[in-house]
């Protein structure tokens, strides 16, 4: 769907809720993904995907194009859902990081296949160790695929505070798996 195609559903929605359907099938997938990167189980990503739509239907009138996808104010929705989830419960926020590491390896002898593994493993325990929102930064750069900007507004930032937090995260991941004697190269 192109910015104008996305535009001509969105009003269309605006007038005819059932318009919204279009709009639904277009980002539940990558919605739900996102949530269930940041809850950790299908039951509440489920939920808060359901939420998120809800929500963002009911309100629709007051959406405005900011120049940014329409995913954009999406994804600000299921991040407030998400940050509320989290808050209610009083839990720490676990990301799955298995979909943010390479899964295709290829066919090497064991050794070097259980070498990636370990790193890997080494990965993910170093970003579990950041605060949630490096980690959130990471899902949705590596998970999601967004841009700077794309991040910048659903985490209320701007694109050079997105670039700069994601460079401190990079160095602080290198630094923690240094730490660990991980040859990171």
């Amino acid at each position: 769907m192109s910015g104008r195609d996305e535009d001509a559903c969105i009003e269309a929605a605006k007038v005819d809720p059932d318009a919204f359907g279009e709009l639904y099938e277009r980002y539940v997938d990558r919605i739900y993904n996102y949530i269930f990167h940041r809850v950790g189980n299908v039951h509440d990503a489920e939920d808060l995907t359901s939420r998120t739509f809800f929500r963002a239907l009911s309100h629709l009138q007051s959406y405005q194009n900011q120049g940014v996808p329409f995913s954009a104010w999406l994804y600000r929705i299921a991040h407030n859902l998400v940050a509320n989830w989290h808050r209610d419960r009083g839990r720490r926020q676990v990301v799955a990081l298995d979909e943010l590491v390479i899964r295709s390896l290829p066919h090497e002898h064991p050794e070097a296949l259980a070498e990636f593994q370990d790193k890997a493993q080494q990965l993910r325990a170093a970003i579990r160790r950041l605060d949630p929102t490096r980690q959130e930064l990471l899902v949705l750069k590596f998970s999601e695929g967004l841009s700077n900007a794309e991040i910048g507004h659903i985490m209320g930032r701007s694109e050079g505070a997105i670039k700069s937090l994601y460079h401190r995260t990079l160095l602080a991941i290198r630094k923690d798996l240094l730490k660990k004697g991980l040859d990171i190269e």
